[in-house]
């Protein structure tokens, strides 16, 4: 093995044990299931490590994953199997005084994945991954513009299903996971 293939494996090492975590969030986000997710994160691992000799800048290799996730899951839902699934979620059972906010929790988790996949995308770039709107662009692969777009008429479904005081949860201590 050369010397630049060790240091490519290496920094390959390196991103998948570093970030790993942060990249199954997004893959859990993205399609709502904890197997699907550990799927396409795998999916876009491998992506990543076959792209890698070709990447300029190996300081990019999270945001290039991170855009492959979006990009393969939102392939994946236009793939007519993807909808095939007989999985039953059991609801969480909280502690009394969380009872509402775990309602409305699951409520707003249920009408995250009724959104088209590009404006989930940019609502789970966007609030909780919190990138910035040009982040977010190159993670789509998209315009600025379109993120803007994407991301209102995102949070407008939001607000006519669930009523204006919708909030977003972000990844803190809750976050959206089940």
């Amino acid at each position: 093995m050369a010397a630049r293939d060790r240091e490519d494996a290496k920094a390959y090492s390196d991103l998948v044990t570093a970030r790993s975590s942060s990249l199954f969030h997004t893959a859990y986000l993205m399609v709502g299931d904890h197997q699907l997710a550990q799927d396409l994160l795998q999916e876009a691992l491998v992506k990543t490590y076959v792209a890698w000799p070709r990447l300029r800048d190996v300081t990019k290799a999270e945001a290039y994953t991170r855009r492959t996730i979006v990009t393969t899951a939102i392939s994946w839902r236009r793939r007519r199997s993807f909808h095939e699934r007989t999985v039953d979620v059991l609801p969480d059972v909280g502690v009394a005084d969380r009872v509402e906010e775990l309602a409305t929790r699951d409520a707003l988790w249920a009408q995250l994945h009724l959104l088209a996949p590009r404006q989930r995308a940019a609502i789970v770039l966007r609030y909780f991954h919190d990138l910035s709107l040009a982040q977010t662009a190159d993670a789509m692969g998209c315009s600025i513009g379109a993120v803007k777009s994407q991301t209102s008429a995102a949070l407008s479904r939001l607000r006519d299903r669930m009523g204006p005081e919708v909030t977003l949860f972000t990844t803190t201590d809750q976050g959206m996971t089940p």
